[in-house]
């Protein structure tokens, strides 16, 4: 494989290809979430995913495929067992997943929990169910304000979230009371992902607006990473966007906090402007919590075309020595019942400018094998205990 200098690791959040074999046992079964945006929105304008080969590797209605693909491209398998997004991000990093990580999506926190949360933090639990974030704050802020009480809720992913009103709650007491359930939630039976300290400023419904003040509490992950391994040979890793708390920081040089998934895209393509040596690794979440979750194909469909179009900036930025990589961290079709992420394999496209001709690679059975091609590309090691072998590119 020719050694690339900068490798840029883009995760379109979300983004599945098609069910997995083993999609019935998520209740997934059909699942599809590019194929069936693409197949419900007219006029569907990807043009630079498109040359790439995304339409050779997936077909999507209303888009043809290219004679000439520029990109390397297959579809990749989920070796781990789960459907969120920090088991796709550490499983593209060598960590296999063999419990999942608890969410609580049916029915809420269980009592013994939120009994010792109140008891801990001296607020009364109110909400105590999966909902969307801004959503909860219609129903539940103007409560908070007047009461003191404390708005806790989930969601698909493994997450506790705890609202608190930067005035009147204050930021001090939110992250205290985070820190409290990011304690309380290390017990397996209550084992969370990530506690997200969620504040939010407005005094009435209609005027609430969550504030760049979110702090995340996350696990670290259980073993060494491919992050890991190239920060300690003295490479650069930089974050964009969550990356930065799904791995809690480990293994990385350098986070950039994104405000939306374009805002994300136009960091990556200044980071492109820079000289480092090493990766970059981008999560754009906006095509997932905003879209997928909520089941809204149109607004999926018009953030992959927002996304695109960064994406064509993005690539005249490419040195002859640059590898990008696309891919994604799980599904969410949002045309699939329920609220829930979806079980799906997910993209994998390769290019760089050096490339002599795009096309197919054979289809592999882990995530794993984004960070083994990193690492293997920089003649370094995977971690012991980690999954995945490198693709030839």
């Amino acid at each position: 494989m020719k050694k690339y200098n900068r490798i840029f690791t883009i995760v379109l959040d979300s983004l599945g290809v098609g069910a997995m074999p083993d999609a019935a046992e998520y209740g997934d079964v059909g699942c599809d979430t590019l194929g069936h945006i693409a197949a419900r929105t007219e006029n569907f304008k990807i043009p630079n995913l498109r040359r790439l080969g995304m339409a050779n590797l997936h077909e999507l209605p209303g888009v043809d495929p290219v004679e000439a693909p520029l990109a390397r491209y297959t579809k990749l398998k989920e070796a781990s067992n789960g459907k969120d997004t920090m088991t796709g991000h550490w499983e593209m990093m060598g960590l296999q997943i063999t419990t999942p990580f608890k969410t609580f999506t049916e029915h809420g926190f269980p009592p013994e929990l939120i009994e010792e949360l109140e008891k801990r933090t001296g607020h009364k639990v109110i909400g105590n169910k999966s909902a969307s974030g801004t959503e909860i704050l219609d129903e539940l802020a103007e409560e908070e304000i007047a009461t003191g009480h404390m708005i806790v809720y989930t969601s698909a992913d493994s997450v506790l979230q705890i609202c608190g009103n930067e005035e009147t709650f204050g930021l001090d007491e939110l992250y205290r009371c985070c820190e409290i359930a990011r304690e309380l939630t290390m017990k397996d039976e209550w084992k969370v992902g990530r506690v997200i300290a969620r504040p939010y400023t407005g005094k009435k419904k209609g005027e609430f607006k969550r504030t760049s003040n979110r702090h995340d509490y996350a696990l670290k992950p259980f073993g060494r990473t491919a992050l890991n391994v190239l920060k300690d040979a003295g490479l650069d890793v930089i974050s964009v966007g969550k990356i930065y708390d799904i791995f809690d920081g480990e293994g990385l040089t350098e986070s950039n906090k994104s405000k939306s998934s374009v805002h994300g895209m136009e960091q990556t393509i200044e980071i492109a402007k820079r000289e480092f040596h090493g990766l970059c690794f981008v999560n754009l979440v906006d095509f997932d919590a905003l879209w997928g979750h909520r089941r809204n194909v149109a607004g999926y469909a018009a953030e992959l075309e927002r996304f695109d179009v960064k994406l064509g900036e993005l690539l005249k930025e490419l040195k002859e020595d640059d590898l990008l990589i696309l891919t994604a961290d799980h599904g969410n079709d949002p045309t699939h019942t329920g609220t829930d992420h979806t079980r799906e394999k997910v993209p994998f496209l390769a290019y760089s400018p050096s490339m002599e001709a795009g096309g197919a690679l054979e289809e592999a059975d882990t995530f794993a094998v984004i960070g083994a091609t990193i690492t293997d590309n920089f003649d370094l090691a995977m971690p012991e205990g980690t999954i995945g072998t490198p693709l030839s590119l």
